[in-house]
């Protein structure tokens, strides 16, 4: 799952949110938004999560975590074009799973 964080502090590195995250599940990835002309934080971030219950777990955990001078605000991204070709959206697991729920 791709997860927005938004509202980030300026002054917190990529490293500092990126062992942040880690406490709440595996991160395969981490990208903190740079203005090109500065180099400087834009104040948000995306993270890649494999596990769709960490992900979910984290959201809830970080959404509204005071880090640095501000509250974080942490969501499923809206786009899934961020996802590589290979992997299903989002919204497409979530069917599925509960499709297979049904089932049980």
């Amino acid at each position: 799952m791709i997860i927005l964080i938004r509202n980030i502090d300026r002054s917190i590195s990529e490293d500092e949110l990126r062992k942040l995250l880690e406490t709440h599940g595996k991160v395969r990835t981490f990208d903190l938004v740079l203005d090109k002309a500065t180099g400087k934080s834009k104040g948000f971030g995306f993270a890649d999560m494999p596990s769709l219950d960490q992900a979910v777990r984290m959201i809830e955990a970080l959404n509204g975590f005071k880090l640095g001078a501000t509250q974080l605000r942490v969501k499923r991204a809206a786009s899934s074009s961020l996802l590589g070709t290979n992997e299903p959206r989002p919204k497409l697991l979530d069917k599925k799973q509960n499709r297979l729920r049904r089932r049980d």
